[in-house]
């Protein structure tokens, strides 16, 4: 606690508010700690994915391949820039996009893959980006729930072209407020989007491109340099947490699966179950509050019900069934110990 006032009371004493050396400072900080040459930050997550996809110009009307299991904010980005979203069923056992799926969507007027890395979980990248180039598609990961997140032993966000950070007060690494950022392994790539964060200029009021206002604040930037060294502690706390549910639960409960290839951070610790809205009342009668993530799919929501087509029963599946159960750094292993013991008292 201390070093967050202490950090908001110096920005408040230099009264630099925005674009400041805190945001400067973070931005490298990241950068280093996922791997990459560079970093922008932003305001949100979506505003990440919408000048990831704003940075590459596509002519409107293309198609962008993407997960049908995902928050809506990865397909507004899609909209925001003109373009269409084609939707691809997940894995059912890992809940992400399904690489084996995306080829049959691509046609030629497809120009990139927007994959999720939901829950804290990697999508299967390698075959992905076999994919994308071979048909030379842009990939752009959206790792707004996978900060060091790790495939084959590489982080989230460095195997595409732009890797996409929200910092959402209750991410692993979460601000006081929204912001965002956009990782690549290009520097002049980062250096554009710094000008698109800022009315698409480098130099002030002369405007290169046609940009926005999305400027990470010096006072959230500081706040997640003050916690950004903790967050392999809070990613490795909670994947205890996660293990202690998975071994202890019973099988009745569909639980996450666990790969050697993925290293989990498990910003949600999410369960299948067929009667999963009498859990959640059985749960909350224990004074277990548990949410879930997500209720309606994407091609269900009333915004989206003109504009996106087809059936995606597995989305559907996915959307009925799940329950995220209580996991945060806060929690204790007598915590989730309690939660195991009520759960599998549990009577269908």
């Amino acid at each position: 606690m201390e070093d967050y006032q202490r950090s908001f009371s110096d920005s408040l004493e230099k009264g630099w508010f925005i674009l400041g050396k805190k945001v400067e400072q973070f931005e490298e900080e990241f950068a280093a700690y996922c791997g990459v040459a560079g970093c922008a930050g932003l305001a949100s997550g979506l505003d990440a994915l919408v000048l990831a996809l704003r940075y590459f110009d596509f002519p409107e009307g293309s198609e962008v391949i993407v997960p049908s299991n995902t928050y809506i904010a990865t397909i507004l980005a899609i909209y925001h820039n003109g373009l269409v979203p084609v939707l691809v069923e997940p894995e059912l056992s890992s809940y992400n996009i399904d690489p084996l799926k995306i080829e049959e969507k691509i046609n030629s007027n497809t120009k990139a893959i927007l994959v999720v890395h939901l829950y804290g979980k990697m999508c299967d990248m390698d075959p992905i980006m076999a994919t994308a180039a071979q048909h030379n598609l842009k990939v752009i990961e959206d790792c707004a729930q996978a900060h060091g997140a790790l495939y084959k032993g590489r982080m989230a966000g460095t195997f595409g072209d732009f890797g996409a950070f929200s910092f959402y007060p209750t991410k692993n690494l979460g601000a006081l407020g929204d912001a965002g950022a956009l990782l690549a392994a290009d520097p002049q790539r980062i250096e554009k989007i710094k000008a698109l964060r800022n009315y698409g200029c480098h130099e002030k009021y002369h405007n290169k491109y046609i940009g926005i206002n999305s400027r990470l604040d010096e006072i959230q930037a500081g706040f997640l340099s003050v916690k950004l060294p903790f967050l392999n502690d809070i990613n490795n706390h909670k994947k205890k947490l996660a293990e202690r549910y998975h071994e202890g639960l019973m099988y009745d409960f569909i639980r996450p699966v666990i790969h050697e290839d993925y290293q989990d951070v498990n910003h949600i610790y999410t369960v299948r179950h067929p009667q999963r809205d009498e859990l959640r009342a059985y749960l909350l009668e224990n004074n277990i509050r548990t949410e879930i993530h997500y209720p309606i799919p994407p091609h269900q929501q009333e915004a989206l019900s003109n504009r996106l087509e087809g059936d995606y029963p597995i989305s559907e599946l996915i959307h009925r069934t799940t329950l995220s159960l209580p996991l945060s750094y806060s929690h204790t292993v007598a915590d989730i110990d309690k939660v195991i013991e009520i759960m599998n008292k549990f009577k269908n």
